[in-house]
């Protein structure tokens, strides 16, 4: 993250600290009055995350400023933006620093994955296989990355927020380290299924597929897509792209299934995990 930016991010963080305080309101207030979770609060205000308009707007709201501060808190968010697209959109996928701000600041993320699980979804051991085998990794990175990984997912649960996930049934069936790694992940996806703010959806194999998928992507509310390559997931706001990813989401949500379809279809690759377990047991 470029200095300019982080520079910004502050100022934008510190205004609203000042206006918070000037209101008496405490963090967890202002968060239940803007629909937010408690934590988002503390990272914008603190400048670790970029709230998006709409949040920024909701957190105006609640602090009952007037027409005039609220235009110049939008233009420090906009000084924030503007230095984000001066800069390079790759991140890298050990650190994953601007990708996280995205996903936290969204109301609304849509994911669709080909191959391994979404981000958002994955058990700490899962994770910990997908940064292991990325390019240069290190210990002490992987073990970074997999603890900002599992922070992140907490995102699920705060109320206001909607999550959907879309993947092809091959992603249950691409595996790392042992089928009892998959069956803690399964049991995962059970319990994030149930949840109020998440749709998970998926893709069987005898359906075929809308588009021929070649990676995965995250779309962030509408104005943001984290696109992910090989050895890295790079943020693009650019409007057209991110258009055009809404509508290939669009279409990959459309030919899959969702609710009991999905656990049916869960517990049976479950069944497979288990049986294949025990062949492997010596």
């Amino acid at each position: 993250m470029g200095s300019e930016r982080r520079e910004r991010m502050k100022a934008l963080g510190a205004r609203l600290r000042v206006l918070r305080g000037e209101s008496g309101l405490t963090g967890a207030v202002l968060a239940q009055r803007a629909g937010v979770g408690q934590p988002t609060v503390s990272k914008i205000e603190t400048g670790r995350m970029v709230p998006s308009r709409d949040v920024l707007d909701r957190l105006l709201g609640a602090l009952g400023v007037d027409e005039s501060v609220s235009r110049e808190v939008r233009e420090l968010l906009a000084g924030v933006v503007a230095a984000e697209d001066a800069e390079p959109t790759a991140v890298d996928v050990a650190e994953g620093t601007t990708v996280d701000e995205e996903v936290r600041a969204a109301q609304s993320v849509r994911s669709f994955q080909c191959v391994v699980l979404p981000a958002m979804l994955q058990s700490a051991e899962y994770a910990r296989h997908v940064f292991q085998s990325a390019p240069r990794s290190t210990p002490e990175a992987v073990g970074r990355a997999v603890a900002a990984r599992v922070d992140r997912q907490s995102v699920l649960y705060e109320p206001g927020r909607e999550s959907v996930f879309v993947v092809t049934e091959a992603v249950l069936r691409t595996w790392p380290g042992s089928p009892a790694l998959m069956l803690a992940q399964f049991d995962r996806l059970l319990a994030v299924e149930s949840l109020s703010t998440v749709r998970l959806g998926v893709i069987p194999w005898r359906r075929p597929v809308p588009v021929l998928p070649r990676h995965g992507f995250t779309l962030c509310d509408q104005r943001a897509v984290v696109i992910e390559t090989f050895d890295n997931e790079r943020v693009s706001t650019a409007a057209a792209e991110v258009a055009a990813y809404e509508e290939t989401f669009e279409r990959f949500e459309r030919a899959a299934v969702f609710g009991d379809e999905v656990r049916e279809l869960l517990l049976r690759v479950m069944k497979e995990f288990r049986d294949l377990g025990d062949t492997l047991i010596p």
